[in-house]
């Protein structure tokens, strides 16, 4: 079968790779459909890889497919479901997973595509537990934007930011893949969206995907804007994915007692900031890393209801690498997909 496999620093190939072992007891053999592409697998492109990994290794963090056969003791999944999968090797008996936050496994293998073998293949075998099955009317291209991407903002937004109907939000970057399913979902419920965007054009699309407040940070310091906009008295919630560039400005934007939740730091990973600011305020600030089980079924259910991820390219398995570039540019407006 064939696989695009990572040999070193920005050196992907497209190679013939063995079949994947039959599924085991527990297990389920995947045909993949789609994958997604995230900041990770930018990363991993680089060789930023944070850990020990052994190359060649298969991309992919992100993916959606259909079963072709099952292992022994599986229940609930047959051949022939459409399936999206879960991008980490947890262990599944800590506390936590035993819990239902995957996110927080205390044995865990790595992030598939990352550390290990990712779904950039044809064929995949896999814990079954670790499988969720699309619900009907969603496409195989959305499904591969619900383990990362979907499901990210849902935690952040409704875990950890515990937005609520009516209330402000200022989402970063709101071209990117979590930055228009952000807009999408607080739109969804009734918040007022402020978002930034790098150019003109992007906030055209930000406006129709539903954004109240549309600021191009090249042009003005969103922060003054934020600011003004709320008569001084800043917004509830600020989704934070960008890092040094934007974070002391991000709390700036907060009204008091106000919750900035971050997944990210491209910009950078260290950053200074004001702790008299943050006590006085009475800020709370949480970091939010993936999702859970429950959150990408629950995004690949609000997929089923009309709200689906923005596609910006969909790429052949051969141009994965012209999508990182393509991301990495930050020319993207929304998720950038490959199919098989």
């Amino acid at each position: 079968m064939q696989s695009l496999q990572l040999h070193g620093d920005r050196d992907l190939r497209l190679e013939d790779v063995a079949e994947p072992a039959a599924p085991g007891p527990g297990e389920v053999q995947i045909r993949v459909r789609a994958v997604g592409l995230n900041f990770i697998d930018v990363w991993g492109f680089r060789g930023m890889a944070f850990a020990k990994r052994k190359l060649p290794l298969a991309v992919g963090a992100e993916a959606s497919g259909e079963i072709v056969c099952v292992g022994e003791g599986v229940t609930g999944l047959a051949a022939g479901d459409r399936v999206a999968m879960y991008g980490a090797q947890t262990c599944g008996r800590c506390k936590a997973c035993r819990d239902g936050r995957d996110n927080l496994c205390e044995d865990v293998s790595g992030v598939m595509g990352f550390h290990i073998d990712g779904f950039a293949r044809e064929r995949v075998t896999m814990p079954a537990r670790l499988v969720i099955r699309m619900p009907d009317g969603v496409s195989f291209t959305d499904a591969a934007c619900a383990p990362v991407a979907f499901g990210t903002v849902q935690h952040m937004l409704f875990d950890n930011a515990r937005l609520e109907p009516g209330e402000s939000i200022l989402v970063h970057a709101g071209g990117s893949g979590i930055g228009t399913a952000a807009i999408k979902m607080a739109k969804a419920i009734g918040c007022t969206v402020f978002t930034t965007v790098g150019d003109d054009a992007k906030g055209e699309k930000a406006k129709a995907l539903g954004a109240d407040h549309v600021i191009n940070y090249r042009e003005e310091r969103f922060e003054g804007e934020v600011r003004r906009l709320t008569k001084r008295k800043g917004v509830d919630v600020v989704f934070e994915h960008v890092g040094p560039d934007t974070w002391n400005g991000s709390l700036l934007c907060l009204k008091r007692g106000g919750r900035l939740v971050t997944c990210g730091s491209t910009s950078g990973v260290s950053t200074s900031m004001n702790l008299m600011q943050l006590f006085q305020q009475q800020y709370r600030i949480t970091g939010s890393f993936g999702c859970s089980m429950a959150n990408i079924r629950d995004a690949m259910a609000k997929m089923a209801q009309g709200i689906t991820p923005v596609v910006d390219t969909v790429l052949p398995l051969a141009d994965f690498a012209q999508g990182l570039e393509r991301l990495e540019s930050r020319k993207v407006f929304g998720k950038i997909l490959v199919t098989l």
